[in-house]
This record gives structure tokens, sequence and C-alpha cells, in this order.
């Protein structure tokens, strides 16, 4: 099974900051102008941190589940904290690979892959934590793969 790059965590570390700031902000917008006496002034401070803790804690254990591999038949992937998933990809379900790199992943140097199937709405899958390199290679791997397995049989 293959593990992401671990500077994955920093790119869901980071995003757990923004949504601190987010839910921080807010409650600070509501302390300040409504000022409610049942939420005290830390209030925003305590729930930024609260918020930031957890996307942090949920970061880590999100790296740890998260795991894919190339088989001879299928892409396989298996991710979730709180529930497991388990998800096969059939390369003759394969419609096409795109590797991407947002702007905070190429600030830490990291690429998704992301593999779009036949099938009904939201059933593609993304590979993140990829160094550009690995991501690149990940899709025309898959591409190989898919040209190579028309004509058989889906699962």
């Amino acid at each position: 099974m293959n593990r992401l790059d671990p500077r994955v965590q920093l790119l869901w570390v980071a995003s757990a900051a923004v949504s601190a700031l987010v839910v921080g902000g807010v409650l600070f917008a509501v302390v300040a102008f409504l000022s409610p006496p049942f939420l005290p002034s830390w209030t925003p401070y305590a729930a930024a941190a609260l918020v930031f803790l957890l996307g942090a804690a949920t970061a880590v254990a999100r790296y740890r589940s998260w795991g894919y591999e190339v088989r001879e038949d299928s892409l396989y992937l298996e991710r979730g904290v709180f529930t497991r998933v388990r998800t096969v990809v059939p390369f003759v379900r394969i419609q096409h690979v795109d590797s991407s790199r947002g702007p905070i992943e190429r600030v830490v140097g990291l690429a998704s892959t992301v593999v779009y199937t036949a099938g009904s709405r939201g059933a593609d899958v993304s590979v993140p934590g990829l160094t550009a390199d690995g991501a690149d290679e990940l899709r025309e791997r898959l591409k190989r793969l898919a040209i190579r397995s028309e004509g058989d049989d889906a699962v």
C-alpha cells in the first residue's frame, strides 16, 4: 500500500487554520457587534483554538488512514478517519486522468491525481499528497493501464 507524502499534513493543517480563522472571525463579529450576554468575550478565541486543534488532529489521523495501490486490474484506495472507505476503480471504467496542483499544493511541492470514471456523479476519485513527479507518473501509468484494459469486461 502506497502512502501519501507526509507534507500533505501541512495542507490539511493549513485548511484547519483557515477554518479556525473563519469560525473565530464570525464569533468575534457576533460578540463585538451583538454582545449577547450568554457569550463571554473569550469565546471566539476558544472556539478558534478548538477548531484548529481538532482539525490538526484530524489531519494527522487522515494521513495515517490514507493509502492507495495500483493493482493488476484496478486502482485501490483506502481512506477515512471516522468512516473507512475502500474504493476499487477498475481500469476499464477510467474515462480520463488528470494531475493537478493548486496554489497551496505548489507552495509545499505537492500535487494530486484525479481519476474520472464512467458512472454516476461523484464517482470520480482523487489521490492527494503526491509529489509533482509522482502525480504525473501515476497519471501516465493509469492512462496506459486504462488503454490496455479496453475491451475487458468491467468488474
